[in-house]
C-alpha cells in the first residue's frame, strides 16, 4: 500500500517515518526549553529590612513575582518592613520564580492583659515577654512582699486582667519594697525557743536577720533566745521600739533559758 502511495520500497518509507519522528522530537524539545527558559537563572536580591514597596520594586525589576506569605508584629521594626524572604537572598533560581515575604504589621494586634498581681518581678517579666508587652516604669511602695507585683498600670491608670490592650504597650509595675507602710511594736522574743521565735516572726510579717548561736548549741530549734536586736524596749528613751513589717530581727541563742529582768532589753546572758 505504502509502495503504491510513495512509489518507494517499504523499508524506505519506514526509515523516512523514523527520521520524521526524530526531527519532530528534536523540534519539540528545543521549543520546550525555549518556552520554559530552561537554564536561565537569576540571583535573588536581598530585600530583608527594606520597606514592602522598595522590596517589591527590587524583586519585580529582577524578574521575580512577589507574594506576602505572613505578617507578624515586632514593635522595634518599622511598619510594613520586610522581616524574612523565601527563597533566601543570593540563591540562584529560575526566572519568574515567586519570592515570598514576611512583613511587619502596620498596626499592633490586640491582646488581653494578663494578671501579674502577686507574681515575682522576674516571673512577671517572663509573662510580659510572652505576651509581647514592654516594661515601662517600676514603682516601689511600702509592703513586706519584696519585689512582688502589687499593681499593674497602663497610661497612669490601673489596668485590670482581661482588658484588651495593644501588643507592644508599656506597662508600669508597682512592686513591694520589702518594708511595710506602718509600724508595730517590736515583739519580745527573749526566753522563747528558737522554733517558737520563728513562728512569732512569721505571724508579725517580720524576717530573720542573723541567728548567732553560742558555741555549745547543737540543737538550734531547741535553743533559747537570750538576746535580740532590735530589742522591744529602749531604756534610754524609756519607750517601746517599733519596727515595720518586712524588716529583720537578729537572735542570739543559748542552750539555757535567760534570766529576764524588767524587760528583755536588759535581760542578762544565761549563766552556766
Amino acid at each position: 500500500m505504502l509502495k503504491i502511495i510513495t512509489g518507494k520500497p517499504l523499508w524506505v518509507n519506514i526509515l523516512a517515518a523514523v527520521v520524521l519522528l526524530l526531527l519532530l522530537l528534536l523540534i519539540f524539545l528545543g521549543s520546550l526549553a525555549l518556552i520554559t527558559k530552561h537554564g536561565d537563572t537569576l540571583r535573588i536580591p536581598a530585600v530583608s529590612g527594606m520597606s514592602l514597596e522598595d522590596a517589591k520594586k527590587a524583586l519585580e525589576k529582577s524578574g521575580f513575582e512577589v507574594q506576602i506569605q505572613d505578617s507578624i508584629y515586632i514593635d522595634s521594626l518599622k511598619p510594613l518592613q520586610v522581616i524574612k524572604q523565601f527563597p533566601d537572598a543570593d540563591n540562584l533560581v529560575k526566572v519568574n520564580r515567586t519570592v515570598y515575604l514576611t512583613i511587619n504589621r502596620s498596626v499592633a494586634p490586640m491582646l488581653k492583659m494578663p494578671n501579674l498581681i502577686g507574681m515575682s518581678f522576674r516571673n512577671a517579666v517572663l509573662i510580659m515577654r510572652q505576651y509581647g508587652l514592654q516594661i515601662g516604669d517600676t514603682v516601689f511602695k511600702p509592703d513586706f512582699a519584696r519585689n512582688s507585683i502589687l499593681e499593674q498600670r497602663y497610661d497612669g491608670q490601673t489596668i485590670q486582667p482581661g482588658t484588651e490592650i495593644r501588643q507592644g504597650s508599656k506597662i508600669t509595675l508597682v512592686l513591694g519594697n520589702g518594708v511595710g507602710g506602718y509600724e508595730i511594736p517590736v515583739p519580745d522574743f527573749v526566753g522563747l525557743h528558737y522554733s517558737d521565735a520563728l513562728a512569732l516572726l512569721s505571724s508579725n510579717q517580720l524576717v530573720l536577720g542573723a541567728p548567732v548561736p553560742d558555741p555549745d548549741v547543737t540543737d538550734t530549734l531547741g535553743a533559747f533566745v537570750y538576746r535580740q536586736s532590735p530589742s522591744p524596749y529602749d531604756p534610754e528613751e524609756k519607750k517601746s521600739n517599733h519596727i515595720r513589717p518586712g524588716q529583720a530581727i537578729d537572735f542570739w541563742l543559748s542552750v539555757r533559758p535567760p534570766e529576764k529582768k524588767t524587760d528583755s532589753a536588759v535581760s542578762s546572758q544565761p549563766q552556766p
